[in-house]
């Protein structure tokens, strides 16, 4: 389990190196008193593991920025791979700004030669909500939904691709969250493209990952109550999973299943040294909704028959 003894710890994101397991998190200063305003004091946290279980805190990776900047306010999830071209660990992540009374998010880089030290692309932010398909600021919405990005390479084309959290311009509050998408040669120039689905029927789409699990796609979100269509009965706050026909989709929303892990939200998964498949993420959800500031040790998971995610018996 993760957790610090003054700071409350939530989403999270994995980097295996081959030897250490690397864990990013969002922290903030349990001086706050109230856990409700950790969002906009966040910064990127780093911890290094052998077993997923045992973690040792190493330096934080990022801060926010200084103003004027993008990420001025706060620095939110992401994700990291690393580039075989210069050997580069580049780390996608959401900064934070808040004009006009709202909140924007935006995407930007940075990189590191050892996970350790993390130097700001000079060119950031890499992607922003396109207004013409996105729901954003620039055509009335008071926030830009523009996170959590998820970035792969993909054999078929041989491009990069990044998969975000963002709402269709025009959508219903509670239906519009899909899956925004962008792609691009080289890591660092990005071209937005249109949403790998229409409206997925929730109001938030967050925290996406995509994995190939014993030769099945399937794609990983979180969704809280509050964010949840009237018309969706027994659904809560969790951890999602949804079967895909490929790592860019289609998704198959309208076979949403909750993995079941009891308040458990923001969860990613890994392979474990073993090549077993586990889940982590942080304590606050629905039979026990209080926020602990801390992320779960490993969960095994097995794939159903219906492609969906479930803990393994």
């Amino acid at each position: 389990m993760l957790q610090l003894a003054d700071h409350w710890v939530w989403d999270c994101w994995l980097f295996d190196d081959g030897d250490d397991f690397h864990i990013f998190f969002l922290r903030a200063s349990k001086a706050l008193i109230d856990p409700d305003k950790r969002h906009f004091r966040a910064s990127i946290g780093h911890a290094k593991s052998k077993d997923l279980k045992n973690w040792t805190l190493l330096p934080d990776a990022l801060v926010a920025g200084d103003a004027p900047a993008w990420d001025e306010v706060a620095t939110w999830t992401g994700s990291v791979v690393k580039n075989p071209v210069d050997n580069l660990y580049y780390m996608f992540y959401t900064g934070v700004t808040r004009p006009n009374g709202g909140i924007v998010q935006q995407i930007g880089l940075a990189t590191s030669p050892d996970l350790i030290t993390w130097t700001r692309n000079s060119n950031n932010p890499v992607t922003s909500a396109d207004p013409n398909i996105y729901e954003s600021q620039e055509n009335g919405d008071p926030n830009t939904n523009w996170r959590d990005p998820w970035v792969f390479f993909d054999e078929r084309d041989k491009l990069w691709h990044m998969l975000n959290t963002a709402d269709i311009k025009g959508g219903g509050l509670k239906t519009r969250a899909t899956v925004a998408h962008s792609i691009s040669p080289d890591l660092k120039n990005w071209t937005v493209q249109k949403p790998l689905h229409g409206e997925s029927g929730f109001g938030q789409v967050e925290v996406i990952q995509v994995e190939q699990i014993d030769g099945k796609y399937v794609l990983i979100f979180c969704v809280n109550a509050h964010d949840l269509n009237e018309i969706k009965p027994g659904f809560k706050t969790g951890t999602y999973s949804v079967p895909a026909d490929s790592p860019t989709g289609p998704f198959h929303f309208d076979r949403t299943d909750i993995i079941d892990v009891d308040g458990i939200y923001a969860a990613r998964i890994i392979k474990d040294r073993t090549g077993q498949w586990v889940l982590l993420g942080f304590e606050a959800g629905q039979s026990t909704p209080e926020f602990t500031g801390r992320i779960c040790d490993p969960i095994p998971l097995e794939i159903s028959s219906k492609g969906t995610l479930h803990r393994k018996q």
